[in-house]
């Protein structure tokens, strides 16, 4: 079954971040797996997002016109991406940034506040991981145990003074929901 992400946000939130994070976790479960980036010409500040299939099949085409999920970590990726996600899709939304709600309503709004979790808790830097946790949690595709066994790798010896950090906002996404109940 193929199932398809957009995940979108402003450059410098660790958006591509989050999307290789579940790329790769989908691959190490022998998932076919995509992951197309995009972004625009600014380092920062620039909408930037990244498509991710994940298939028990190949995979004929990275691009990902109809997405069954859209990750939006700010308002103007709502704006750009709402009216491409399948009917009955489901769209996880930062309500820490995004004040506005999709005007459609044959698809799922999931609101998370993303960055008032992170800065309560390990950061506001860390405000992808905590929406990735809380995405892996809900949709099931990967396992959230193999992004967290695998982020050492994911990060690189470069950056490996932050896996605990990311690893913990992973798992205060994954519980989100659980409070909430």
């Amino acid at each position: 079954m193929l199932q398809k992400t957009v995940m979108s946000g402003i450059g410098g939130q660790g958006i591509l971040f989050s999307g290789q994070c579940f790329a790769w976790a989908a691959m190490l479960e022998d998932h076919h797996v995509t992951y197309l980036p995009s972004y625009g010409a600014e380092m920062r500040g620039g909408v930037t997002s990244c498509t991710i299939a994940i298939s028990d099949e190949e995979i004929a085409s990275p691009v990902a016109s109809s997405p069954d999920y859209l990750v939006i970590m700010d308002g103007l990726s709502l704006g750009r991406l709402q009216n491409q996600i399948v009917a009955g899709g489901e769209v996880f939304l930062n309500t820490s940034i995004v004040t506005d709600r999709p005007i459609r309503g044959d698809i799922e709004v999931v609101e998370i506040p993303v960055n008032d979790l992170a800065i309560k808790s390990v950061g506001e830097r860390y405000a992808n991981m905590i929406m990735l946790g809380a995405f892996v949690s809900r949709t099931h595709q990967v396992k959230l145990s193999t992004i967290i066994d695998n982020m050492a790798e994911m990060l690189g010896k470069s950056k490996a003074k932050f896996k605990d950090k990311n690893i913990e906002a992973l798992q205060i996404g994954c519980d989100f929901f659980s409070k909430e109940k």
